[in-house]
């Protein structure tokens, strides 16, 4: 009897093992213009990301070409509160689309340090920022 209730006390705790993570898009923040802040995450398999657009005019979408195998690109509105929950491990590219020029990117790393290469179609002023990201990170 104390077996099937240990087993449902495990099951029912699992999901609050996940975190969720906040990223705030902004016109301006510490890395200058056009930003995610923070720029960079590593988290577990399952963990939610929550963008908030704290200052108008920007989303979060997946980069072509910076995907895990597997996983589903994704696009959220302009000023849409947007939950990515991304399960696939590898790197994760992020962009807003109308600022992507300006260098406004980030990286989410889920699981283990993962290769990031970083597409020749990436403008100059992202690649830069990716660059910067992935020296910084521990």
């Amino acid at each position: 009897m104390m077996k099937p209730l240990f087993l449902l006390a495990l099951l029912l705790a699992a999901p609050a093992l996940a975190e969720t993570h906040e990223v705030r898009m902004l016109n301006r923040g510490a890395a200058g213009a056009m930003v995610y802040e923070p720029d960079y995450l590593r988290i577990a398999p399952g963990d939610t990301v929550r963008f908030l657009p704290t200052q108008p005019g920007h989303n979060a979408a997946s980069i072509e070409g910076m995907l895990p195998e597997g996983a589903a690109p994704f696009k959220s509105g302009i000023n849409k509160e947007f939950e990515l929950m991304p399960t696939q491990p590898g790197a994760y590219g992020v962009k807003c689309s109308p600022h992507v020029a300006m260098g406004m990117v980030m990286l989410i790393e889920v699981g283990d340090r993962a290769e990031v290469a970083l597409p020749e179609a990436l403008p100059g002023k992202a690649a830069e920022r990716f660059r910067a990201i992935l020296a910084a990170r521990p």
